[in-house]
Formats: structure tokens, C-alpha cells, sequence
């Protein structure tokens, strides 16, 4: 059996979904408080977990028990394509698999629980008989987990000695959690023909294109009210400040969204989603400096 190039592996394993994982731990790390300089060598490490591992593990994941969706909806992609030949995206997803294991090890037992979760998660977001992703209300949601509330919390651990986090760090990771399922929902507009046919349930085909507009916009707003208000009970009123700012401009880049859904959602992914992700890092530093 043939071997598919490196290109295509990188293709594959997608770079460029890398960077919300890895953000999110870094936020993790700012919020814990802890020392930079004294951890660097696992701050490293749990980046390197978060996307380069974890994440592409998931992307393998997905492009193998999603190549039948993809020959409809984007058969460029190199398992349909044919440029990843055979089984080998399966290989590949299980290789991933048990090196993100292996290094998860050196980041002690909460970032070592964290990752299998987000490994569990992975396999049961894309692959039977769980296939989250059939149904988008639970598939967005173990995406969010994922990517955004563990790896939040994997670096808090990190950053504690592999100790559980804080509780307030561990609340922010749910409400960015929760925010990261209508992040999520954007990136089925694109997919709705192909979903459909496939008897894939995301909220595009569950609740029709301008419903589910509304509905990942909401879902991305509502978490944010609620951090604003937890940091100002906390006595951070400028970093509230600063994503009440921050979710202003979502708003209008929302209303442009909503005028036609399919045709902007990769726009306000581009665009409105760094504003949100922005707030995550300010809520990190809201936190990082109550102290005690």
C-alpha cells in the first residue's frame, strides 16, 4: 500500500485549527497566577499538547469517519481526494493518539486527566457508535469542552504543580466552554447540503440557517454577560470594561452575519471570533491578578 506524502499528513493533521486549544491554554496559564519564568519548560509542553497534539488528533479523528461527508461536501480534503491513501488516516488518528498520551504524562495527573478527556472526546465527537457530531447541540458542545474548557484547565494544572486548578479559573474554562459551542456552529453553515444528506443533525439542518445564526450568536454572548459579572464581583471592573468593549464589536459583526448565514459564516469566524477569543485572555488577567 502506497504511503501518503508529508504534505498531505500535514494537511491532515490542519495547523490551523491548532491555535484555539493552544490559546486557551495559555489563557490557563496567565490565570493561574503563577510564575512564567519558573514553569516554562511545561508551559511549553502543554502548547505543544494542546494543539500540535491533542487538537490534530482530533482533526485525524474527524477526516477519517467524516470521508464520506467530505467526498460531498469537500472532496479536495486528502482522504477523499485519495491523496491519503487507504487506512492511513485511521493509522495516523491512532498514532496521535498514543504520542499525545505519552506526552501528557510529563504534565502531571490533572493535566494527564484533562488530556484523556480530550481524547475521549475526539473519538466520540467523530466516531460510532457515539458520532456526537450526528446530533450539533452535543457535538458542539464536546468541541467546545475540548478545546476550549480542558485545555484552560490543563494549563491552570499545569501551572499548580499538576494540582487541580482554582475555582474560579475552572468557572471561566465553562463559561468559554459553553461560548465555544456557537463558535462551533459557524463552521456547519458551510456544510449544510452535504450534513443533510448524510443525516448529520448540526443546528443549520436541526433548526434551519437563520434560526441557527441567531442561536450560535446568542450562545456566544451569553457566557460573555456572565464573565463580565463575575469580574466585577471579583473587583476587576476594567477588564469587564474592556469585554463589554470586545462584545460590542461582536455584535455588529453579528448583525452582518445574520443577513445571510451560509454565505458570512467563515467572515465572522475571521473576524467577529478573535474578539471573543480576545476576552478570554483579558478575563485570564482579570483573574490572574485578584491573587489569593
Amino acid at each position: 500500500m502506497s504511503r501518503p506524502k508529508l504534505s498531505a499528513v500535514a494537511e491532515l493533521l490542519k495547523p490551523v485549527t491548532w491555535f484555539p486549544p493552544m490559546w486557551a491554554f495559555t489563557c490557563g496559564v496567565v490565570a493561574s497566577g503563577q510564575s512564567f519564568q519558573d514553569n516554562w519548560p511545561l508551559i511549553i509542553v502543554g502548547i505543544l499538547l494542546a494543539g500540535p497534539m491533542v487538537c490534530a488528533t482530533s482533526q485525524a479523528v474527524n477526516d477519517w469517519f467524516d470521508r464520506e461527508v467530505d467526498a460531498i461536501n469537500e472532496p479536495q480534503r486528502p482522504i477523499p481526494s485519495g491523496r491519503m491513501p487507504g487506512r492511513w488516516g485511521l493509522y495516523i488518528a491512532v498514532l496521535w493518539t498514543g504520542l499525545s498520551l505519552i506526552v501528557a504524562t510529563a504534565l502531571g495527573p490533572w493535566g494527564f486527566i484533562a488530556a484523556i478527556a480530550g481524547l475521549a472526546l475526539a473519538w466520540a465527537y467523530s466516531a460510532p457508535p457515539l458520532r456526537l457530531k450526528k446530533n450539533g447541540w452535543w457535538g458542539n458542545a464536546a468541541c467546545g469542552i475540548s478545546y476550549e474548557g480542558l485545555a484552560w484547565i490543563t494549563g491552570s494544572a499545569v501551572m499548580a504543580g499538576g494540582a487541580m486548578p482554582d475555582s474560579r479559573s475552572m468557572l471561566l474554562a465553562l463559561l468559554y466552554s459553553l461560548a465555544a459551542h456557537g463558535i462551533m456552529t459557524l463552521n456547519d453553515f458551510k456544510s449544510v447540503d452535504g450534513d443533510r444528506q448524510m443525516g448529520i443533525g448540526s443546528l443549520p439542518v436541526q433548526l434551519g440557517v437563520r434560526l441557527a445564526a441567531i442561536t450560535s450568536c446568542w450562545v456566544m454572548l451569553l457566557p460573555q454577560f456572565v464573565v463580565v459579572g463575575l469580574l466585577i464581583h471579583w473587583g476587576k471592573p476594567w477588564h469587564a470594561l474592556a469585554i463589554v468593549g470586545l462584545m460590542f464589536a461582536q455584535a455588529r459583526f453579528m448583525k452582518y452575519f445574520m443577513a445571510s448565514p451560509v454565505e458570512r459564516a467563515l467572515k465572522i469566524s475571521a473576524f467577529g471570533v478573535p474578539l471573543l477569543v480576545a476576552g478570554m485572555m483579558v478575563a485570564a488577567f482579570g483573574l490572574r491578578t485578584i491573587g489569593g
